[in-house]
């Protein structure tokens, strides 16, 4: 356990000085982890940002793709940093195993539309409850473009579950080393800018809110998709942190921060929140923002009916997340008294019937396939590696 001295030393962001003297009642060792790196990055992603910056955008797009895509062989031209970067994760960790990521993948698929109902009604808005919301409201790029935003996370949540998608051409792969290099250049955007208060927030899209956030996809996605009647074997389970746990990485998750299990994953998250200060204004628009354009994505056009679905969006969400935080985040009033047992029950006669008439499964797998495909963002062009040029998104054109 670390001693006073330790934690005295220790720079301490302003508005996380409450929350981590009520997390170092419950874990001292894991909230001093966790305030640490608040007021970290990721070094390696950067500095490659910062290799980059005097390179024209058209130069940078060109050897991030290649670099993404290839790997550092195909960047004879480019600085040695940046390959130097990518033969750092060209090879997956020796814990990872392909074929033992497979339960994962089929018992994703199996229940894929509650997972994502379980990602979007609670799990993203939990993780937007922490202060990773003065990045995301700063720079608008989820206020002003939470449709597209809201797509490109069910993308990526798809894509690492594909099988073979965190192969190292797969684009669970590519998605999640995208990431990493995009909340890269959005830090040093914002660590540029007046406009970010570090010694109140410490670093903008830190170590710890990156770690929080993965945390957040595996454990807690898993614990809330449980809630919504979604039945796994342990197997299964472990599967699914494994390959969030590689995703992790490839998003620059630092090694403290990383979990193997659920239970690793639940820790990190209960302490972080200890941590963090109360939701404030920017979390309340993120996640109304949040809950208000999950209808635009299932491509709901008549206004009734987006209404009906934001309204029991927001009882789900209620439902999963509790009252309290319901409140803080200024979810309207909803009575949420059986709101989860209706879907544990529908989920389990679904179960029943398709055990009953083997057919059903067949077409349900290929209906929930179509649909989580019609809620993800695919570019008619790929992948987009052009960073952004500017802080605010409004600046920026959205990428092809």
């Amino acid at each position: 356990m670390p001693g006073p001295e330790a934690a005295a030393a220790m720079l301490i962001p302003d508005d996380y000085q409450p929350g981590y003297a009520r997390a170092r009642l419950a874990d001292p060792a894991m909230a001093e982890t966790y305030l640490r790196h608040t007021t970290l990055g990721d070094p390696e992603a950067d500095a490659v940002t910062a290799l980059l910056l005097p390179y024209p955008a058209e130069q940078q797009r060109d050897w991030l793709r290649l670099g993404v895509e290839q790997g550092p062989a195909a960047l004879d031209s480019a600085p040695a940093g940046l390959r130097d970067f990518f033969a750092g994760i060209e090879a997956a960790p020796p814990w990872f195993d392909a074929a033992a990521a497979l339960p994962g993948c089929r018992a994703f698929h199996r229940n894929s539309e509650m997972f994502i109902g379980a990602f979007v009604a609670a799990v993203l808005i939990e993780g937007f409850a922490t202060l990773i919301s003065k990045s995301f409201s700063i720079t608008g790029r989820l206020v002003d473009q939470g449709v597209r935003r809201l797509k490109q996370n069910n993308l990526h949540l798809v894509e690492i579950f594909m099988p073979g998608g965190l192969d190292r051409h797969g684009d669970g792969w590519r998605l999640s080393v995208r990431i990493r290099l995009m909340h890269a250049r959005i830090r040093q955007l914002l660590a540029q800018s007046p406009e970010w208060e570090g010694q109140a927030w410490g670093t903008p899209l830190s170590a710890a809110h990156i770690g929080y956030a993965t945390a957040s996809f595996s454990g807690l996605l898993l614990q809330r998709a449980r809630m919504l009647g979604v039945e796994l074997s342990d197997a299964e389970r472990q599967s699914f942190m494994m390959v969030w746990r590689y995703a992790g990485q490839l998003m620059g998750v630092p090694p403290a921060l990383a979990c193997a299990t659920e239970a690793e994953a639940m820790r990190l998250r209960d302490i972080g929140i200890l941590c963090e200060p109360p939701p404030g204004i920017e979390s309340i628009l993120l996640a109304n923002n949040l809950i208000n354009s999950a209808p635009i994505v299932a491509d709901i056009t008549e206004p009734a009916a987006r209404r009906a679905l934001s309204k029991r969006i927001y009882q789900v969400s209620r439902a999963l997340i509790g009252d309290t935080l319901a409140d803080q985040l200024n979810y309207p009033p909803s009575r949420r008294f059986g709101v989860l047992g209706m879907l544990r029950l529908t989920n389990r006669t679904e179960r029943l019937l398709r055990g009953w008439f083997p057919a059903l499964e067949r077409y349900r797998r290929f209906g929930q396939f179509q649909r989580m495909l019609d809620v993800s963002f695919h570019s008619p062009t790929g992948i987009s590696y052009r960073m952004p040029g500017h802080l605010h998104a409004e600046r920026d054109r959205p990428a092809a």
